[in-house]
């Protein structure tokens, strides 16, 4: 789905409205603002781009700041913009990422620099196509959950770039306001085009990270963190809200989720991987309520 359509550069306006809702940077700074306005929500990034989005999350329209990118404003819409128009239009949105595996998919998921994106580079240069980056789209079918396939492309730091990549792969143009580059999907860069079943999630977290941990959850604590993790549009809207929170507690109930912590160390990732596959196999279906 690509619904955005690009207007010609200009500064960005003085609103007259307030932000009913901004994301932080890891620093505090702010890198997006909520307003809502006649023509249903505009989106800002201060300093890149504001995005006009429909009240009904199926089209939007940008106004780039002057001198940036094409390339910065097709990743802001493709990793920002469009997992918000998707969730108005009642998919199931997460920050997270999905590899294939042995009958279907698992899901990282986690808070930025949990490893979401190492992790699912990893796979895929070791065999297992990945799905997802860090926009984990869910589909409800009627035995499970179907993960989506997002763009093929996957942003890495440098030092996971050096550890993990070592045949050829095609990086997209760089970005203004960050150090990360994006790898398109090669052959040793694999990815999965097709939607596969969600099997169980991984919900990264950071304690001790001295040895490689996988805990199963409770029902009650993987619900938590699914709605800590959800790209929600407008979270003021109560009516949507406890609709996502009614669909998000079925899926907490329906797919296993597990607590992973592990050493944040690229020599461990082999291990890691193993353990995950071998887990895969013999976790199969349980939900610990």
């Amino acid at each position: 789905m690509d619904e955005l359509t690009t207007e010609p550069a200009r500064a960005q306006q003085v609103l007259d409205l307030a932000a009913f809702h901004s994301w932080l940077s890891p620093n505090d700074l702010e890198c997006l603002s909520f307003y809502r306005n006649n023509k249903g929500y505009l989106l800002r990034f201060p300093s890149y781009a504001d995005f006009q989005v429909s009240g009904d999350g199926r089209h939007a329209v940008c106004w780039p700041e002057y001198n940036v990118s094409d390339e910065t404003i097709r990743h802001l819409y493709l990793n920002q913009v469009l997992p918000l128009m998707l969730n108005r239009q009642g998919k199931l949105v997460f920050h997270g990422s999905a590899v294939e595996v042995q009958g279907g998919t698992v899901a990282f998921i986690g808070q930025s620099g949990r490893g979401k994106s190492t992790l699912a580079a990893s796979f895929a240069v070791s065999g297992s196509r990945f799905l997802s980056d860090d926009g984990l789209v869910l589909d409800e079918a009627p035995d499970g959950y179907q993960v989506l396939p997002s763009h093929a492309s996957i942003r890495l730091w440098g030092d996971s770039q050096s550890a993990l990549l070592h045949g050829p792969v095609e990086t997209a143009p760089h970005l203004e306001f960050t150090s990360k580059m994006r790898f398109l999907a090669s052959p040793s860069l694999r990815h999965c085009d097709k939607p596969l079943p969600l099997l169980r999630v991984y919900f990264l977290v950071d304690k001790s990270g001295a040895a490689i941990s996988i805990q199963q959850m409770r029902v009650t604590e993987s619900l938590v963190h699914w709605m800590k993790n959800s790209f929600l549009l407008d979270i003021c809207d109560k009516e949507m809200l406890r609709e996502h929170f009614d669909r998000v507690s079925t899926l907490a109930a329906t797919v296993p989720a597990f607590y992973l912590d592990f050493p944040r160390s690229f020599e461990s990732l082999p291990l890691l991987r193993e353990q995950i596959l071998a887990h895969d196999a013999k976790a199969e279906g349980t939900v610990c309520v």
